[in-house]
């Protein structure tokens, strides 16, 4: 379940109201790789015209009322024939059904389904697309990886910080890895939605992802020799992003700021905090030194799958992609050799949720 602070409210208390042209509700899906995640908010017009959405969205503009998230695995087995499997299918059924149910106890404005590299790859997408069309009513876009990337990075973008020109923000998806490079805009008008404004620089689209690289990488994952293999492959994607865009320079006259958005960012900053239970509160928006992300990094690739299962901010079905996340993080860190990154427990959904957001006022 997401770490959202979801309003706690009586079906009764769901009315007509709550969605006329002053208070909209808006809803947004992604179906990636590895997960299905909804997220259902209710947006105060006026005082949306007059805040801007930070790092924590103000009460008065902005309420997250519902939420949901579910592993599904979307991707399993779509390396061996290129295909989605009839249970990965199954399984993403299952999960917007559940959808489903939430969002028929509201009546929305507006709603926006999307999947991505999973369906992008898969020869048979139709056929998943088709079903949730005929059983669900909804229609699922299947957006390219820019799209991708631009969604995540506005879902992110209250965590740049305008003192510093350049940013990074990333994303460890199931199937593929999105990093997207922005100069930020101190003198522009600012828009609803936006911290500060950006201009996106270049952007680059890595195909490993937790999913499909546990499946595909060739090698067992719980060597120090496949770890330093799949390093190795990543950080050689990376090279020519860095280069062209003169990153090690930025870094030296220290314009460059990073931001992490992912399950395996938040799950190893958890652990990194020692916290029993996770919580979002505590992990969006906190920084994080890269010494101490090397450590919990470290941790991780020693522990047996075992020991993985036993950390309940792991738990099982997160406790092979884990492992095979953190050895993209490595990578991503020896590539972008920063001090510190930004952590965010936000991304795909909420660039959605402020895509709607901007079309409700008509900004």
């Amino acid at each position: 379940m997401s770490g959202y602070d979801v309003q706690k409210q009586h079906h009764e208390e769901f009315r007509p109201l709550e969605c006329d042209g002053h208070h909209p509700i808006i809803a947004a899906i992604d179906l990636g790789t590895n997960s299905c995640r909804l997220l259902v908010a209710r947006v105060n017009v006026a005082g949306v015209r007059t805040n801007y959405f930070r790092s924590r969205p103000k009460p008065v503009s902005w309420k997250v009322i519902d939420s949901f998230a579910k592993v599904v695995r979307l991707g399993e087995g779509l390396h061996s024939n290129g295909e989605l499997s009839e249970d990965a299918m199954d399984r993403a059924m299952e999960a917007l059904s559940v959808c489903r149910k939430k969002l028929d106890r509201y009546h929305l404005h507006s709603l926006r389904v999307v999947a991505t590299e999973a369906c992008r790859r898969a020869s048979n997408n139709h056929v998943l697309v088709d079903r949730a069309k005929k059983e669900l009513d909804f229609d699922i876009e299947i957006i390219n990886a820019e799209e991708e990337a631009s969604l995540a990075l506005k879902g992110c973008s209250a965590m740049l910080n305008p003192h510093i020109p350049y940013g990074i923000v990333f994303d460890i998806g199931g199937g593929s890895t999105e990093v997207i490079l922005v100069k930020l805009k101190k003198s522009s008008k600012r828009q609803p939605g936006y911290a500060v404004p950006f201009d996106e620089i270049d952007s680059i689209s890595v195909p490993y992802g937790v999913v499909t690289t546990t499946e595909a990488v060739g090698m067992p994952l719980e060597t120090e020799e496949s770890h330093k293999f799949l390093q190795g492959k990543i950080f050689e994607r990376l090279g020519g992003f860095v280069e062209r865009n003169n990153i090690k320079k930025l870094i030296e006259k220290e314009e460059l700021q990073i931001t992490g958005s992912s399950g395996t960012v938040t799950t190893l900053a958890a652990l990194h905090l020692g916290l029993e239970h996770y919580d979002r509160r505590v992990i969006d928006g906190m920084s994080i030194l890269y010494s101490d992300l090397y450590n919990v990094i470290s941790r991780i690739l020693k522990m047996t799958r075992e020991e993985r299962l036993d950390q309940s901010n792991i738990g099982f079905s997160r406790a092979d992609y884990v492992l095979t996340g953190s050895n993209i993080l490595k990578a991503i860190c020896d590539a972008l050799p920063l001090k510190t990154m930004k952590i965010a427990d936000r991304g795909v959904r909420e660039g959605i949720l402020i895509d709607l957001m901007l079309e409700v006022i008509k900004v």
